[in-house]
C-alpha cells in the first residue's frame, strides 16, 4: 500500500534507496566484469519504438566521458554530505536518485553501445574495465553512507588500521573516473598503439633477459678457462657433495637454485638456437614498432562502419601481439632449462605467429601496397631463415 512506502528524504527512504543503488550497481558490475574479460558479445539493441533511431548514433566514448564526469562531480558533493554536519538525508537521497537516474546506467550503456565490430574488442573491454572500476569504488562509497542520522565518525571518515576511510575512496573514485574521462580524449588508435608498445616493451625485456644471460655464460667459461679448470655441472656437484659434512642444506639449494649457462661441450648446440632466437626477436621487436608507425598512426577514424573490415582485422592481430609476449617468455624459460626440443617448438611457435601478424597487416587499410608492404615481405624472409 501506499501508506507503508518509505517516504524519499527520511531516513528509512535513505536506507531503501541505498539498499536499491547497490543492488543495481552490483547487477551493472557483473557485466561489466564479463564484457572486461570478452566473455559478454551483446551488441547495441537494433533501433524500435523504444530505442529512438538517434542513439544509434551516440559515440560510445563520449557517453562513457559524460557519464564518468557526472559521477564524479556527484560522489564529491555525496562524500561532503556523510562528513559535515548537519546530516541531511533529503540532500542525500537527491545525490543518489541523480546517481542512479543517469551516469550509472550511463556507464553500462557505454559499454553496451562500444560494440566489438566497431570499435574492436580490446577497446570494447578496456572500457568495461575502467567503467567496471568506477562503479565498484562508487558502490564502497555507498555503502558507507551513514543511516542513523549522523554523519561518519573521523575513523570511517579518515580510515583506521589500513582501513580505507571515506576521504580515501573518493579520491580513488576520482582517479577510475579520470581513466574513463581520458580514455575518450586519448582516442581509439593511441589507446591501440599504447597497448602494441608495452607488448613491445615487454619483448625487449625479454631480449634483453637472454642477452644478459648469454654474456654471463660466457664470462663465466673465460673465467673458467684463466682457472684452467673445466666447469661442473651444478647438479652433479651438489651430489657429489651428498657426504660432506662442510656442505649445509642451505649451501645446497643455493648451489641448485644457480642459474644454468650453456655447456662448454653444447653438443645440443643451445649457443647456434639461442644466436637464431636473439636475430629473429629484434626482428620482432621491429615488426611491433613498423605496426605503429606504418599501421596503428594512419588507423582509418574509429567508430567504424558496421561493414568495415578494420576492426576484426585489429583484434586478429593485437591478439597476436599479446600472445607473442607469453610465448616469448616460454622461448626463454626453455633455454634457461636448456632444453632443445622445448626451445625448438616454442621457437617455432612464436615465429610462425610473427609471420602470420605481419601477413596480417601487409595490405594497407585501403588499397593493396604501400611501403611497409615491401618491408613485411623483407621481414617474412628473415624471420623465416636469420642472417
Amino acid at each position: 500500500m501506499a501508506g507503508t512506502q518509505p517516504v524519499p528524504g527520511t531516513l528509512k527512504g535513505l536506507e531503501t534507496l541505498v539498499q536499491t543503488s547497490i543492488s543495481l550497481i552490483k547487477q551493472f558490475e557483473e557485466v561489466l566484469n564479463q564484457a572486461a574479460r570478452g566473455q559478454l558479445t551483446t551488441t547495441p539493441p537494433s533501433p524500435t519504438s523504444d530505442t529512438p533511431p538517434q542513439s544509434q548514433s551516440i559515440d560510445a566514448l563520449s557517453l562513457a566521458h559524460d557519464s564518468a564526469s557526472l559521477i564524479r562531480a556527484h560522489s564529491t558533493k555525496l562524500s561532503l554530505l556523510i562528513i559535515n554536519k548537519p546530516f541531511t538525508p533529503s540532500a542525500v537521497v537527491k545525490v543518489l536518485q541523480e546517481l542512479v537516474a543517469g551516469p550509472i546506467p550511463g556507464l553500462a550503456s557505454a559499454v553496451q553501445l562500444c560494440a566489438a565490430d566497431r570499435y574492436t574488442s580490446t577497446v570494447r573491454e578496456d572500457l568495461a574495465w575502467r567503467c567496471h572500476r568506477v562503479l565498484k569504488e562508487l558502490r564502497g562509497l555507498i555503502e558507507v553512507i551513514p543511516l542513523d542520522g549522523n554523519i561518519l565518525s573521523p575513523e570511517k571518515r579518515d580510515g583506521v588500521k589500513g582501513d580505507k576511510g571515506s576521504l580515501t575512496v573518493t579520491g580513488v573514485i576520482w582517479a577510475a573516473c579520470d581513466d574513463v574521462i581520458q580514455l575518450q580524449k586519448f582516442g581509439v588508435a593511441n589507446l591501440l598503439i599504447k597497448k602494441v608498445q608495452q607488448y613491445r616493451d615487454t619483448l625487449q625485456d625479454v631480449l634483453d633477459e637472454l642477452k644478459e644471460w648469454k654474456e654471463e655464460g660466457e664470462q663465466r667459461g673465460d673465467d673458467d678457462d684463466e682457472d684452467g679448470e673445466e666447469p661442473e655441472d651444478e647438479v652433479e656437484y651438489v651430489t657429489n657433495q651428498l657426504d660432506t659434512t662442510h656442505l649445509s642444506a642451505q649451501d645446497m639449494v643455493d648451489d641448485l637454485m644457480n642459474t644454468r649457462h650453456i655447456p662448454r661441450n653444447d653438443s645440443d648446440k643451445i649457443g647456434e638456437r639461442l644466436e637464431a632466437c636473439l636475430k629473429r626477436l629484434r626482428l620482432t621487436t621491429l615488426l611491433y614498432a613498423a605496426i605503429v608507425k606504418r599501421r596503428l598512426k594512419v588507423l582509418p577514424l574509429l567508430p567504424a562502419s558496421e561493414s568495415s573490415p578494420v576492426p576484426r582485422r585489429l583484434d586478429e592481430v593485437l591478439a597476436i601481439l599479446k600472445r607473442l609476449t607469453d610465448r616469448f617468455n616460454e622461448v626463454a624459460c626453455a633455454f634457461y632449462d636448456l632444453e632443445p626440443d622445448a626451445i625448438d617448438q616454442s621457437m617455432d611457435a612464436c615465429f610462425f605467429d610473427a609471420f602470420a601478424a605481419s601477413e596480417m597487416l601487409v595490405k594497407p587499410w585501403d588499397g593493396e601496397r604501400d611501403e611497409f608492404t615491401d618491408w613485411v615481405q623483407k621481414f617474412q624472409v628473415s624471420i623465416k631463415k636469420p642472417e
